[in-house]
């Protein structure tokens, strides 16, 4: 085990499954502090327990939902609380919404717009103030290849992730001289719960997730710990140079021309 999260303290939304809890593991086998968030404690509780116990740096399980801003700052005031500082923000929450433009009710449109783009603006002006006091803070968010490319039948979910990709641009260049970084990474498809439930939904599971794999160049579907290891990369000061950029992890996928 090294530490190159050594004396860092990191807050991470949607830690309770798939790449949000693939980087809380990985950030306290590297020797963070942690306070895990998600929407339900039951998510996280036990999560947070585990890893203090296993790697002996404070975890702490905290509610909140993302769309809220009262309840995010009061969660960001618990961990602060607790925690002290908050050097690391990893937004990880987000939420699958595919819809005909035409048929997409407002709320729905909304849902995604709260959660994948809003959600992240809550976390990250909740935590600046303390991070430009101490004229240090890494946020690293975690956007999507639809930020990227389209895929048709994903309407409204490219837009917003398209509008987090330039968000996390904007920020970075508006605070880099007040040591603040601010980056994303975009996954392509990712072995997470909600792509075996979209594969499980399918009419034969096993041809659609051999079908998925032959689009990518390497053969393979991507798994959380990938995606972990480069948010691990992003926020760490081995990247200390790196800003106002975004990472694609997609197998290549998105540079192939398919017919």
């Amino acid at each position: 085990m090294s530490d190159r999260l050594h004396n860092k303290t990191a807050v991470i939304t949607g830690a309770g499954s798939g790449i949000g809890r693939a980087v809380a593991q990985l950030f306290a086998q590297q020797g963070a502090s942690l306070a895990l968030l998600d929407i339900k404690i039951d998510n996280i509780e036990v999560l947070a327990a585990h890893l203090e116990r296993q790697f002996g740096h404070r975890c702490i399980a905290a509610v909140a939902d993302v769309t809220q801003q009262e309840q995010v700052e009061h969660a960001v005031a618990q961990v602060t609380a607790a925690l002290g500082k908050i050097d690391i923000l990893i937004n990880c929450a987000g939420v699958n919404v595919f819809h005909d433009p035409l048929t997409l009710k407002q709320n729905e449109w909304q849902r995604c717009m709260d959660v994948n783009l809003h959600g992240p603006y809550n976390l990250i002006r909740s935590v600046l103030p303390g991070m430009l006091t101490r004229q240090y803070g890494n946020v690293v968010n975690i956007a999507s290849v639809h930020g990227h490319k389209i895929i048709p039948g994903t309407f409204p979910y490219p837009v917003a992730k398209h509008g987090l990709i330039g968000m996390t641009r904007s920020l970075g260049i508006e605070y880099a001289s007040q040591g603040i970084l601010v980056n994303s990474i975009s996954p392509g498809l990712i072995m997470t719960p909600a792509a075996e439930k979209w594969l499980a939904s399918c009419p034969d599971p096993d041809a659609e997730r051999a079908r998925q794999a032959a689009l990518l160049p390497c053969n393979r579907i991507g798994n959380p710990d990938e995606v972990a290891y480069t948010a691990l990369f992003l926020a760490s000061d081995e990247a200390r140079f790196i800003n106002a950029t975004d990472i694609v992890i997609d197998g290549g996928r998105s540079q192939v021309y398919h017919n």
